[in-house]
């Protein structure tokens, strides 16, 4: 059975600077594509960035975040700096196991296992 935990969530000011962690256990991390996306109540969950071959970006978040992953650790990573308001969301790690290019790292139907997610609060 795949898990994720996600880790590193919380409040700060907007400007400031978070990391999420993303801990995967009982499966084979190197050969997933892995991903950030996000959710607010009662809205769809959106994509945020995803891990494959390639790095994939939300336009929101480009220039600002920045995914990576550590085989060694089993872990992914999401910095993101210079916050916003706008980026208030619970965050959720995905993991897939497939690595592929383009639209198929976007879409979270395409996504197999999930954490729990983490609150993400920006102040202003």
């Amino acid at each position: 059975q795949v898990q994720l935990v996600e880790s590193g969530g919380g409040l700060v000011q907007a400007g400031g600077s978070l990391r999420l962690s993303c801990a995967v256990s009982g499966g084979t991390f190197s050969i997933y594509t892995m991903a950030w996306f996000r959710q607010a109540p009662g809205k769809e969950r959106e994509f945020v960035a995803s891990h494959s071959w390639d790095a994939y970006y939300a336009d929101s978040v480009k220039g600002r975040f920045t995914i990576r992953r550590d085989n060694s650790k089993n872990t992914v990573y999401l910095q993101m700096n210079s916050l916003k308001p706008e980026d208030t969301f619970v965050y959720y790690c995905a993991a897939a196991s497939w690595r592929t290019t383009g639209w198929r790292n976007k879409a979270a139907e395409e996504y197999e296992f999930w954490g729990q997610g983490t609150q993400v609060t920006v102040s202003s």
